[in-house]
């Protein structure tokens, strides 16, 4: 069914995705905040021999949508299926790494077996370009889909599981990339989620979580930065289903120049969840006249004894931070780089392998000579 919503775009060999990144309450209309449509690259797969995730995975709702689902599916090589044994500490993380200008995509699923513990990391880079599928995409339509990158991450965690999921995506000025992840969280399983969009012509971020068991619990810290035209488009959902779930979601970046940035997130408070509690914060620092922020919280209630709470901080730069940091010899230009910087800083820190800092340093005002 997801296949009859990709409409071929104007030119051969692409695909406009329409509506995808939708937020699940439709608000704000006007304001044109609740979905995005994506130009993406469409290539044949005539004669390739696929290989399929478990059917159980089918199942898992994806923060992107069933029409990006089924855009990495029918894109993606082979898809790749990994299980971590019951009560199995896996010391290696499991690192899926992609490249926008070879046009790379992944479709991953990892069982967690109950009282598992695995870290899964995504990293999104430039790469190197194709320089063949390049000539014949520009010579087919020189307004053909830029070069775009995608990762399809579904994760199902039983009960007492422990994951820790790593992104870090900076798919280059020119290029685009596409993140969607589902996770399904058993009984006291606990999910952990750390997101960095360190910037890229255009990011598009969906997660969804459904924390259907009892006791499950879910915290997401996500920090982006962009400048420039760049475009960050994050649509983020948890479904809160079990009793005595917990979730908090905290977001915070930077802005410069004339980027773009919409984050819709959705707590999703579902009839049975006694006891839930659900938090989002989001702070943003805005260092250009030109950025265009759009913030979309939204807490939907269908059950009595809950908690839910959202809120958001937009500003610059305070004249009394610039008093103080001119006192040090600071320029306005120095201390807003400090803002940025450590953004890119935090992401190198907590970098778990060397592909994930290998993202960071691509495109970023980092010193390259040192390991994290």
């Amino acid at each position: 069914m997801a296949e009859k919503n990709l409409t071929a775009a104007a030119g051969a060999g692409a695909l406009a995705l329409e509506r995808v990144n939708a937020a699940p309450a439709q608000t704000w209309n006007r304001l044109r905040t609740n979905d995005v449509t994506l130009t993406v690259p469409a290539r044949g797969r005539a004669g390739d021999v696929y290989f399929s995730l478990p059917r159980l995975f089918e199942g898992v709702e994806c923060g992107m949508g069933p029409e990006v689902t089924a855009w990495v599916e029918s894109q993606a090589a082979d898809a790749r299926y990994v299980e971590v044994p019951r009560g199995e500490r896996r010391a290696e993380p499991i690192v899926v790494s992609v490249a926008s200008g070879a046009g790379e995509v992944a479709d991953t699923g990892v069982m967690v077996r109950e009282g598992a513990e695995v870290t899964i990391v995504v990293a999104a880079s430039a790469g190197e370009k194709d320089a063949e599928a390049e000539g014949d995409a520009t010579a087919a339509d020189p307004a053909a889909a830029p070069a775009t990158s995608a990762s399809l991450l579904r994760v199902i965690a039983e009960a007492g599981a422990r994951v820790t999921i790593h992104e870090y995506l900076c798919p280059g000025a020119d290029a685009q990339h596409l993140e969607s992840v589902g996770i399904r969280a058993g009984r006291d399983a606990r999910v952990e989620v750390r997101q960095y969009a360190l910037g890229g012509g255009t990011v598009a971020l969906g997660l969804a979580a459904d924390l259907a068991g009892d006791r499950a619990r879910f915290d997401l810290t996500q920090r982006y930065h962009a400048a420039g035209t760049e475009v960050l488009d994050v649509n983020e959902v948890v479904r809160m289903r079990g009793r005595n779930t917990r979730s908090e979601l905290a977001y915070s970046g930077v802005l410069e120049d004339a980027a773009k940035k919409s984050l819709r997130t959705t707590i999703d408070l579902v009839h049975g969840a006694r006891s839930a509690q659900g938090n989002e914060a989001e702070t943003v620092l805005v260092l250009g006249d030109d950025v265009t922020n759009k913030t979309l919280p939204v807490i939907l209630c269908d059950e009595d004894d809950v908690a839910g709470n959202h809120g958001a901080t937009i500003g610059s730069v305070s004249p009394e931070q610039l008093a103080f940091l001119a006192s040090r010899g600071l320029s306005r230009a120095d201390a807003e780089e400090l803002f940025s910087r450590a953004v890119f800083e935090d992401a190198l820190m907590s970098a778990p392998c060397p592909e994930a800092r290998a993202v960071v340093r691509g495109d970023s005002p980092l010193e390259s000579s040192e390991e994290a």
